[in-house]
């Protein structure tokens, strides 16, 4: 959005680092110009939007830079213009992921702060957080440091536009597991990144709500609907936002019910089996 020109040039820097062949860029302005940016090995391509698309809206249009669903290459590498890659060979360990497991549709890597080495708990795509080291197989994915093989776009589609910000993620990890693919998070792919909180953002409550409302419209079978949405109003009230919060919440949750979606593509019920014997059953 053009606020981070100082952090946008040190990633980039730190991709041109990467061991291997060079790593095609594109970088969007989404709905802001662009500063000006630094020869890389593979090139840089640009795009300033006339307007915010939101985070999903943006990052299709990177995917499209590379032609259809990024048909002109294999992976596509998506990272937050505030962070950075401390490692020279995670490019080459995405490759080694995704050359030896033709399964694998998605990774997603660990989320560091660059002064503690401490990874949040919400920056660990499962339940079972304790442990960040760990890799595994999980259900979703973090979207600011991921990799994705286009494939996977070309036959699920792209991230919801509509959803602008918030839980995209998952509705995209959820199509790609209903076409059979899996999802890594990876340990030892690591992005430093600040610490932050995702409330820091103006509009947090109401689109978390909406957006959870149409991930369940758009995606699960009808059964599951009331069910899944019914378990994160408890957590949600269990946590005990402050006023504004909830009455912010509660007007996305309603929002999500009395807006259109999106196209609905219930889940197969094999695909509810395989997330929960990943460990998340598509009601929590």
């Amino acid at each position: 959005m053009g606020n981070r020109p100082e952090e946008l040039r040190a990633l980039l820097d730190s991709v041109a680092k990467q061991e291997g062949d060079p790593i095609r860029v594109v970088v969007v302005g989404n709905g802001a110009p662009l500063p000006e940016l630094p020869d890389l090995p593979g090139g840089v391509r640009t795009v300033e939007l006339p307007e915010n698309l939101g985070i999903p809206g943006g990052r299709n249009v990177g995917i499209e830079a590379f032609g259809p669903g990024g048909r002109e290459v294999d992976v596509l590498l998506f990272l937050d213009d505030d962070g950075l890659l401390p490692n020279t060979d995670t490019a080459e360990l995405v490759r080694r992921a995704f050359e030896t497991d033709p399964e694998l549709g998605i990774v997603s890597f660990r989320i560091a702060d660059p002064d503690t080495g401490v990874t949040q708990r919400r920056h660990v795509p499962r339940l079972r957080a304790s442990d960040p080291m760990r890799s595994s197989r999980v259900t979703t994915f973090l979207g600011g440091a991921n990799a994705v093989r286009t494939k996977v776009f070309q036959e699920v589609g792209g991230l919801p536009d509509e959803f602008f910000y918030a839980h995209e993620e998952t509705d995209l990890a959820w199509r790609a597991l209903d076409a059979g693919w899996m999802i890594d998070y990876r340990s030892d792919m690591v992005l430093h990144h600040p610490t932050t909180l995702p409330s820091r953002h103006a509009v947090y409550h109401r689109m978390v709500a909406r957006n959870r409302v149409w991930l369940a419209r758009r995606n699960l079978p009808a059964v599951l609907i009331p069910l899944y949405l019914g378990v994160w109003l408890v957590l949600t009230l269990a946590r005990r936002p402050s006023r504004p919060a909830l009455r912010a919440w509660l007007g996305g949750f309603r929002e999500g019910w009395t807006s259109p979606c999106g196209p609905r593509r219930p889940m197969k019920w094999r695909t509810v089996w395989r997330l929960t014997r990943l460990g998340r059953p598509p009601v929590i």
